[in-house]
């Protein structure tokens, strides 16, 4: 199964994914990643951060994004090239994120997309902007 081809995305495209972020979540990717950080795992440091309390991993929300550009917009087969990230606000254990891509630049001759990389939170309060240039797959 592919995703959508060049020919099938148009300017203001938009796709989102939405998940509440969990505690086993944050565990899982310091995991994975091997980022122990305190500001994520350990609850007593973190309460003496300028955050009072623990905070997702930015790059957990941010693969939100890779979410979403995978699975729908353009979807499978698409090759994730480049991502510029601005990280504005925490994302704390329990928040609900949503990461909307829309596509703002369609660079046929190269088979490339550029895509507005947003996530929210559950307030309505952006926690990550950027853009993400993306190769969506042939037919």
């Amino acid at each position: 199964m592919n995703g959508k081809t060049m020919s099938e995305i148009a300017l203001g495209d938009s796709a989102s994914f939405t998940k509440t972020v969990t505690e086993a979540d944050v565990v899982q990717f310091a995991g994975i990643s091997g980022d122990f950080n305190p500001a994520h795992i350990d609850a007593v440091s973190a309460e003496k951060s300028m955050f009072g309390q623990r905070i997702a991993h930015g790059m957990l929300s941010a693969g939100f994004i890779s979410t979403v550009l995978g699975t729908q917009l353009p979807g499978p087969g698409t090759i994730y090239m480049a991502q510029e990230l601005r990280f504005t606000k925490p994302v704390y254990f329990g928040d609900t994120v949503t990461a909307t891509c829309t596509v703002v630049e369609r660079i046929e001759e190269k088979n490339r997309l550029k895509l507005e990389t947003i996530v929210v939170n559950q307030r309505g309060e952006t926690v990550i902007t950027g853009f993400a240039t993306v190769m969506p797959p042939k037919a």
